[in-house]
């Protein structure tokens, strides 16, 4: 009697166990549907998709039923290792992580190549901008005072600009420095071809045109003086540049010069006095050093040179301008006797004046 009732117990347990799994392995294969595969993939037969997967041993085999060792289905919802938690883990990342809609891949690709296309490389720097700039200092350095310049600033600084956000600021320096040495060279092997007679005035046109170029280019190249060689190099572009000139050109000219400078010195009116100021005031901005060499000359054009003169050097003092005045008549100057005539005439003529004025008054 007992072992009918068990029997009958079990009956009804396999029952509802068959209608369970049932349901469950239903629900499963309907969630794995997909649709059929591209003609590509073989053909995995009539096993519907997710059949391999499906197929995983997630059935408990340790439960003992009617007959020993036979499986009496899968396991119950709750556990952890089954078919049934990776579908869930699956969706959870599926909604954790949308896929990203087409609009929004177009605007990537966009701004990326957008980035992409601003991107300067080395070759673009050496095939499109440093040209602009090498044109540029071409005509500011050769220019001549007052001359007008037909280049767009604003298009050269916006190349230096572009070049030092771009990390080219180094290769930019290099080719200015080697732009401009090239172009000191040169001009120094005009010089010491010369003559003698030219020397002075030519040496002044150098440095004036120089210098004159300097103010323009010094301000183009701001962005990158600012960001690289006082940051990095802890120097200044004007500072350099004047250096250029001093070993290039006032080095190697500096000794045939000076001599030239102290002979026109005791020969009045031989080099006018506008050039003679702007060369010993060069030359003393390049080095100030090279006042030894002529220290009289100097303390012409450039305040405090000398010491203070002492009250027993007066008397020497004098008798240099007293020689300086016998030069200047020996060589025809008369400006002196022009302006006292000038001078007496006025006095006349208001004395004229003032008598004429008082005859009519009284």
């Amino acid at each position: 009697m007992e072992e009918s009732m068990e029997e009958e117990e079990v009956l009804a347990y396999e029952a509802m166990m068959d209608d369970q799994n049932h349901n469950n392995w239903e629900a499963i294969v309907d969630g794995f549907r997909q649709p059929p595969p591209p003609p590509s993939i073989p053909d995995l037969g009539r096993e519907p998709p997710g059949a391999q997967l499906l197929a995983v041993p997630a059935v408990s085999m340790d439960r003992k039923g009617p007959k020993e060792g036979l499986p009496m289905g899968p396991p119950p919802p709750p556990e952890a290792t089954g078919v049934i938690m990776m579908v869930k883990g699956c969706d959870a990342v599926a909604k954790a992580a949308p896929a990203p809609a087409p609009s929004s891949t177009i605007n990537i690709n966009t701004s990326t190549s957008k980035f992409l296309m601003n991107v300067i490389t080395i070759e673009d720097y050496k095939s499109t901008y440093w040209p602009k700039l090498d044109g540029a200092i071409d005509q500011l350095l050769t220019q001549s005072p007052g001359d007008y310049i037909p280049i767009s600033y604003e298009q050269i600084y916006s190349c230096v600009y572009k070049c030092v956000c771009q990390q080219h600021s180094e290769q930019m320096y290099s080719d200015l420095i080697k732009k401009i040495t090239n172009h000191l060279e040169r001009v120094s092997k005009e010089l010491q071809a010369s003559p003698a007679d030219l020397y002075i005035e030519r040496f002044n046109i150098a440095l004036g045109q120089y210098m004159g170029a300097l103010q323009s280019i010094v301000p183009l190249f701001i962005y990158m003086n600012k960001f690289y060689i006082e940051t990095k190099l802890n120097r200044d572009l004007k500072d350099d540049l004047i250096k250029l000139f001093t070993e290039h050109v006032a080095d190697k000219h500096i000794y045939s010069l000076m001599p030239l400078l102290l002979e026109a010195q005791s020969t009045p009116f031989q080099v006018t006095p506008s050039t003679m100021a702007n060369i010993v005031k060069g030359l003393y901005t390049l080095r100030p050093e090279w006042v030894q060499m002529a220290p009289t000359l100097f303390s012409k054009f450039i305040p405090n040179i000398l010491p203070p003169a002492m009250e027993s050097e007066l008397s020497e003092y004098a008798a240099q301008d007293q020689k300086l005045q016998r030069e200047l008549i020996q060589n025809g100057f008369t400006r002196g006797d022009q302006s006292r005539k000038r001078a007496g005439d006025e006095l006349a003529y208001n004395s004229s004046s003032a008598c004429a004025s008082s005859r009519g008054y009284r």
